[in-house]
């Protein structure tokens, strides 16, 4: 497998090369040490002149102005950007100008990480700038950025594709570092979660990603193979029944934030990896939860944007308490104008296939509940509501309500038109608590992938004896979505999950090409257009295939010029 290099690339390499004939090790192990930042210089100067004249910066190079003896540099670091100003002969004192005239300016790029050492001043133009005494190359790069450019108010090479932003995470931060604003947003986030926990004396925990039982979630699991143990162990759906067992144990208070995994599908809103906070809180019920939840979350969004009010999508969403509520048979009759609370099993699939939606013949009465609510309910809650006393079949770890037959003490907050927390009065039971299992092993018997599967040892800790509990589940990346404004899971995702990555790499047919008048550098380009081989452009249509390079080529961000129509005609017709 050969390495496909692009003439940039190339050209990178060779000034690789010759920093190192220079002596300059453009990798260096030694620490630069930083005392001034960008935003710090450019929201003190010239307030606070003293502190400016003898700082040391470090950060990537985004763009350059070389003007003879003189150039400026646009310098970005972890908060933001600054102009520097180079001086040939300050950097450069005596005879020999080769760190300014060729290392500074024909071997260093656009993408290069340096360290900085000078003064802040005041252009004639009225700029910030530093006034650069001696700098340091601390990493050449060898790819060149997607770098924007702006001509008549229209901007280029502008790196927007979401599939590529998500997949080069490092780059879209580089050339799009506003966007840091939303994981510092998701951090605050989830800083403030947990102050808000740990002031009311809760214990932070940790309980295991790798389990021999799944459970505490309707959900298919990722299964996995320990060869020590000889066992088959699963990436957890959730972390409900390890905290429990806490519970159990004799604390009054737990909770997690917890990577969480499910082998389902994916959308804007569903990745198979993601984070919930679970709490679990001795001799409270879902009543009183609720109003820890809403405290908590009008906290969080007072301490991300000073106020409740929150734009998400042009909607102004207000977490001010108190919230919103209904029972998820007064949200259904609200929203359809039908009560389905006395409907029997049968009954509510005819219903539900009348309102035109697809049920599976494995789906049970719950099932066919959550499909209804999901269709007609969900979308019109914009503002967060509380959705209340759920059926018994739709939840088998919640305990049954004290004074509604039929139904279990849970709640759902519906924020944006998603769920974004969920919570029981939890069941501790262990009776009635079997015999939900047994009911969820029997729904798994009629095909039901999702179907809980009945966990003896939770079981055994739960007849030991659970006090009274109420448990909550909240989302942290759909909660982030909406303490952000981000229309997409993937936009508070870091790394989200991906389909892999189709790429293409010059194999042994290098010389085939060749001998058909395909110079090097297109060959490439020809394989990732679908010709791993020249046979494959046998017959193929010129003008197709001219489209489909230039197309790459502009993808790719070549710098060669394209070849012409003629020419990619003259390779076909070589095809024998």
């Amino acid at each position: 497998m050969s390495l496909v290099i692009n003439e940039q690339e190339q050209m990178r390499r060779e000034a690789l090369n010759e920093l190192l004939q220079l002596g300059i090790n453009p990798y260096p192990a030694e620490s630069f040490e930083v005392n001034a930042t960008s935003k710090n210089i450019l929201e003190k100067f010239p307030s606070d002149n003293a502190l400016f004249q003898d700082i040391s910066l470090a950060g990537r190079i985004m763009s350059r102005r070389i003007m003879g003896n003189a150039s400026f540099v646009e310098l970005q670091d972890d908060h933001g950007r600054i102009q520097l100003y180079f001086n040939r002969d300050e950097i450069c004192p005596n005879d020999d100008k080769t760190f300014y005239n060729v290392v500074f300016k024909r071997l260093l790029d656009i993408g290069d990480i340096i360290g900085v050492k000078g003064f802040v001043f005041i252009t004639r133009m009225g700029e910030i700038t530093i006034h650069v005494k001696e700098y340091k190359l601390l990493c050449k790069s060898l790819r060149p950025l997607p770098v924007v450019k702006e001509k008549d108010g229209a901007l280029y090479n502008a790196f927007t594709d979401p599939e590529q932003r998500y997949r080069q995470r490092y780059l879209d931060l580089i050339v799009n570092p506003q966007i840091k604003e939303t994981f510092r947003k998701r951090a605050k986030l989830i800083q403030s979660m947990r102050d808000f926990l740990l002031e009311k004396d809760y214990l932070e925990v940790e309980t295991p990603v790798l389990q021999p039982i799944y459970g505490g979630a309707a959900a298919r699991p990722f299964k996995t193979y320990h060869n020590t143990l000889d066992t088959t162990l699963y990436l957890r759906i959730a972390n409900e029944l390890y905290l429990k067992r806490l519970i159990v144990g004799g604390f009054d208070g737990v909770f997690e934030f917890a990577k969480d995994f499910r082998n389902e599908g994916m959308s804007r809103f569903h990745n198979p990896e993601f984070t919930q906070m679970e709490l679990y809180v001795a001799y409270r019920d879902y009543n009183w939860m609720m109003e820890l939840v809403e405290e908590m979350v009008e906290k969080i969004a007072i301490d991300i944007h000073g106020t409740t009010e929150i734009d998400v999508g042009g909607e102004v969403i207000d977490f001010k308490r108190p919230w919103q509520r209904f029972s998820m048979y007064e949200a259904i009759a609200h929203f359809t104008g039908t009560d389905i609370s006395e409907m029997d099993e049968n009954t509510m699939r005819t219903f539900a296939q009348s309102k035109g939606l697809e049920i599976d013949p494995s789906m049970g009465r719950g099932k066919i509940i959550d499909e209804i609510f999901g269709e007609f309910c969900e979308p019109n809650l914009i503002q967060p509501t509380f959705i209340t006393d759920y059926p018994v079949e739709m939840s088998p770890l919640a305990k049954k309500h004290r004074t509604k037959p039929g139904l279990v003490e849970r709640f759902e907050a519906i924020c944006n038109r998603k769920e974004i927390c969920n919570s029981f009065s939890e069941l501790n039971d262990p009776i009635d608590q079997r015999e939900r299992f047994e009911e969820q092993l029997e729904l798994g018997r009629r095909g039901d992938p999702e179907a809980m599967i009945l966990d003896e040892d939770f079981l055994r800790a739960i007849e030991t004896g659970m006090p009274p509990t109420a448990g909550l589940g909240i989302g942290i990346d759909r909660l982030a979505m909406i303490m952000t404004n981000s229309p997409s899971i993937q936009d508070v995702l870091f790394f989200p999950q991906m389909r892999p990555e189709k790429t293409s790499t010059v194999t042994g047919h290098t010389e085939l090409f060749g001998a058909i008048g395909v110079p090097e550098i297109w060959i490439p380009v020809l394989q990732q257009a679908g010709f791993a081989e020249p046979s494959a452009l046998k017959d193929a249509n010129p003008n197709k295939v001219f489209n489909q390079i230039c197309g790459l080529r502009k993808k790719l961000k070549m710098d060669a010029p394209a070849p012409k129509p003629e020419e990619v005609k003259h390779w076909i017709d070589n095809v024998t």
